[in-house]
């Protein structure tokens, strides 16, 4: 007997029908509730689809991830980072994007799949302006649909409880990870300098 769902026929007859709250609670715009949910969000996983495969990356500001330009259309904008620039490379071929919005102290997280376009608009990229830095891009969404996320997956983890989060004392730094794979980068120094890189080129 196999043990490998092959058909939706066959995953279906295992998990039965969707209840009716989980198809109620979609939208193709932002309600009031879904609004403050976002605006209260300060760090979102953005997820990107490309001729080389799937990427997701977390996306964060100060207070509030996403700027929300109309009900339809969220903007986020193209912090400085790795350069790697994965999701922006995805986006130009293939617009399809999924968003998961994680709210500290809340069980409750947001999803959007949508559309995007990477934007360079000197206008926008001035009003995402922070600490006198502009991003070099910014990303903006059309919402296709919006939906709240079941909160038992952050109950289970115990993400917001910190007398369960584990001990990371004995996790390796960023520096003995690349060193696994270079063994003659320079692990010490790369840990020793990383804070205060990150905090200079923050914007």
């Amino acid at each position: 007997m196999t043990t490998t769902i092959a058909t939706i026929e066959d995953l279906e007859a295992i998990y039965g029908e969707t209840g009716e709250a989980s198809i109620i609670k979609v939208s193709d715009r932002l309600t009031a509730g879904y609004r403050s949910l976002v605006e209260a969000s300060p760090l979102v996983a953005l997820a990107t689809v490309g001729p080389e495969g799937l990427d997701c990356s977390p996306r964060g500001d100060t207070g509030q991830a996403m700027v929300i330009r109309d009900e339809r259309t969220l903007i986020l904008p193209d912090r400085r980072g790795n350069n790697r620039i994965d999701s922006l490379r995805n986006i130009v071929r293939d617009g399809r994007v999924a968003l998961l919005f994680l709210i500290p102290g809340s069980n409750t997280t947001l999803r959007v799949n949508g559309r995007a376009e990477v934007s360079i608009d000197p206008d926008l990229l001035e009003s995402l302006e922070r600490e006198g830095k502009r991003p070099r891009s910014a990303i903006v969404i059309t919402i296709g649909e919006i939906y709240f996320q079941c909160a038992r997956a952050l109950m289970r983890a115990e993400l917001w409880i910190t007398e369960a989060w584990p001990d990371i004392s004995g996790l390796p730094t960023p520096g003995q990870l690349m060193r696994e794979l270079k063994q003659d980068f320079d692990a010490r120094t790369y840990d020793r300098e990383w804070p205060e890189r990150a905090k200079n080129s923050m914007w």
